[in-house]
């Protein structure tokens, strides 16, 4: 990468190539350690944006006031995939107060009571479907056979998507989710699912039931919530329960797969699985580049820096949870490790919204197939393991293993 290429001096291009396995992006990597207030330019959009690594900058960032999410809308900022992936009038586009009303509207469902019943749901699920494996017997490709199925369901249930339209869903994730869609084609598959979920909250308005959907429906009613604002809504849980979840968890499967001598210690001793978990959300860099920008709406210093007023700025938590400064040797996996929370579901009012949902989910089925696959391992060697490539979300495309 040539610092002085780019829209202008300092600024690094940043593009967007298939890594494999779990291997750290470099250019932040880099900055994080070099210039962790730097410029970039992405494959995309126009001009540049400021992209924040350091741990505490990034927490700066994220909860700063003045750093708006709404701004956003209509400006063809640098990014990673030639369609915006979150809607204008969306919960990821907005700041207080309409993001803190519509965060209300979501929060009973990800409340305690409601993930304990549905842990307890999602175990059963997860115990029926190690078992239908094992009587299959190997090899199987955990990504299709559990991970997927099951944090698909799981998503489906919770918001009331009915089964029979999941593979429609899935075709969306892929177009929608992908570097390689056109600004065109992301637009359609967009209004596609608007439309599907649009229609499904009229239904679940006449004939309501006990899922997210229909609470929103009610919420629209009562004039709580736009419907451009329930199908926003409606789409960012979907999408990321289906695709970052199953790429997220195959992953942390490939990660103790790798590192038995760890793995080993967490079967001796299942108590230590939440804190194992916490540690897989920090190692495993989940995106293929950055999420959603910010625009300044004052000057603001960040890590020495002086981020102008209008200007974009990018946070990249997966170079967060690798700062030197926060964390012993970093890029070593450490699941007994007990140091800063991680920030692999973000900071202040964008805080991922399914975060408890999402560390239920993989303590459950990394729980299950430590319990019920005594013998688990890859059925190749681990650099014969697919990966994908060209997608938002990182992840193997296929996880063969072997008991």
């Amino acid at each position: 990468m040539n610092p002085t290429e780019g829209n202008g001096p300092g600024v690094h291009d940043w593009a967007v190539v298939p890594l494999p396995d779990t291997t750290f992006d470099p250019l932040p990597h880099r900055l994080l350690r070099e210039e962790p207030v730097a410029r970039v330019r992405l494959p995309h959009g126009e001009g540049h944006a400021w992209l924040v690594t350091r741990y505490e900058d990034v927490k700066s960032v994220s909860a700063d006031p003045r750093m708006s999410r709404a701004l956003t809308v209509g400006r063809p900022i640098t990014s990673m995939t030639p369609h915006t992936l979150a809607p204008a009038g969306g919960v990821g586009r907005a700041d207080p107060p309409d993001h803190t009303r519509l965060r209300k509207l979501i929060a009973p469902t990800f409340g305690r009571r409601r993930m304990t019943a549905l842990r307890e749901h999602t175990e059963r699920m997860a115990g029926a479907l190690a078992l239908s494996t094992l009587r299959t017997g190997p090899p199987a490709d955990l990504a299709e056979t559990f991970v997927g199925p099951l944090s698909a369901t799981v998503i489906a249930e919770l918001l009331g998507v009915p089964a029979a339209d999941l593979d429609r869903v899935e075709a969306w994730r892929a177009g929608v989710l992908s570097h390689d869609t056109t600004a065109a084609e992301g637009e359609s598959v967009k209004k596609e699912i608007a439309g599907y979920f649009a229609d499904l909250a009229r239904h679940r308005a006449a004939r309501p039931g006990d899922d997210l959907v229909s609470e929103l429906a009610a919420a629209r009613e009562a004039g709580g919530i736009s419907t451009p604002e329930l199908v926003s809504m409606t789409v960012m849980l979907t999408l990321n329960g289906l695709d970052a979840v199953r790429n997220i968890v195959s992953t942390m499967v490939y990660v103790l797969l790798v590192h038995p001598e760890q793995t080993a210690k967490l079967r001796a001793d299942p108590a230590r699985l939440p804190r194992a978990v916490d540690e897989l959300l920090r190692f495993i860099p989940q995106r293929g580049g950055v999420g959603m920008p910010r625009v300044a709406t004052a000057d603001v210093e960040v890590g020495g820096v002086t981020i102008r007023e209008g200007e974009a700025v990018f946070v990249f938590y997966p170079a967060a949870n690798r700062d030197p400064g926060v964390y012993t040797d970093p890029d070593r996996l450490d699941l007994d490790r007990d140091e800063a929370p991680h920030l692999a579901f973000g900071h202040g009012a964008h805080y991922c919204a399914g975060a408890q949902l999402a560390r239920m989910e993989a303590e459950v089925m990394l729980g299950t197939l430590l319990d019920r696959f005594p013998g688990l391992a890859l059925a190749v060697p681990p650099d014969q393991v697919a990966w994908r490539v060209g997608t938002v979300n990182r992840g193997p495309e296929t996880l063969p293993v072997t008991w």
